[in-house]
């Protein structure tokens, strides 16, 4: 059970709900979304600029959590991210953010009723930060690089965008844990079974992966082209397989 499972569980009881309580992913116009009140952890600004460069390359990995009045109750590092990105970056960020609409998860209570449930959420959402893969983690580089991001030793000249820095970022990990990552001589993570269902999961984890990176030569962007039809292709004979 997840953190978030924990919170549903509590808030349902408190709410006196016979039917589970659930999150629901929407997205909302970034200018109806509420900041809090009183923020547990102050924003660092260096931390909200590293944000808004890699979420104007990767977009927004984790939606923003709001409660059932649109008032934030995690996030706050990513909103004021977005917010920037907007200011300084309208295009970029309209491109991850079409029609001005930010991704949400959504908890069926109001902070103002509940405010000691709402801290519980906020803590519990720092806590349950996704637990990256050295191959994700790899993957993620490679499009930062795509972005112009370049791996620098030392102290970066002006104007340049260190990979490192922003990668930890992104996957929310010390600098020193994120180098890690790089420092196996295992370009893959060992297979727990390579039968072809197994197989085509995999793959069809890496083509959208590499969809997400914009193609650049002919023979990229004919790929591009046919890469959803290939796709459904092993989405339907995994379906078969059920």
């Amino acid at each position: 059970m997840t953190n978030f499972d924990k919170i549903l569980e509590v808030a349902q009881k408190r709410q006196g709900q016979s039917q589970p309580l659930k999150l629901q992913d929407s997205t909302i116009l970034l200018e109806q979304i509420k900041d809090r009140e009183q923020d547990t952890r102050p924003l660092n600004p260096k931390h909200v600029e590293s944000l808004a460069e890699s979420i104007a390359v990767l977009g927004l990995i984790e939606p923003l959590v709001l409660d059932n009045k649109a008032r934030l109750l995690a996030g706050g590092h990513r909103l004021a991210a977005i917010r920037l990105l907007k200011e300084q970056q309208e295009d970029k960020y309209l491109h991850q953010f079409p029609d001005n609409r930010v991704p949400i998860r959504v908890l069926p209570f109001d902070v103002e009723e509940d405010p000691g449930l709402a801290l519980q959420v906020e803590i519990a959402e720092n806590e349950q930060r996704k637990d990256y893969t050295p191959n994700e983690v790899k993957a993620i580089a490679e499009r930062l690089r795509t972005a112009g991001f370049i791996d620098v030793k030392g102290r970066p000249k002006k104007g340049q965008k260190p990979l490192m820095p922003a990668l930890a970022v992104v996957v929310g990990k010390n600098l020193r844990t994120v180098q890690r990552y790089f420092e196996s001589n295992q370009d893959t993570e060992p297979e727990k079974s390579t039968t072809p269902v197994v197989l085509l999961k995999q793959a069809l984890t890496k083509l959208k992966q590499w969809q997400q990176i914009e193609p650049k030569t002919s023979q990229e962007k004919a790929l591009a082209k046919r890469l959803p039809e290939f796709m459904n292709l092993i989405e339907d004979v995994l379906g078969n397989e059920k």
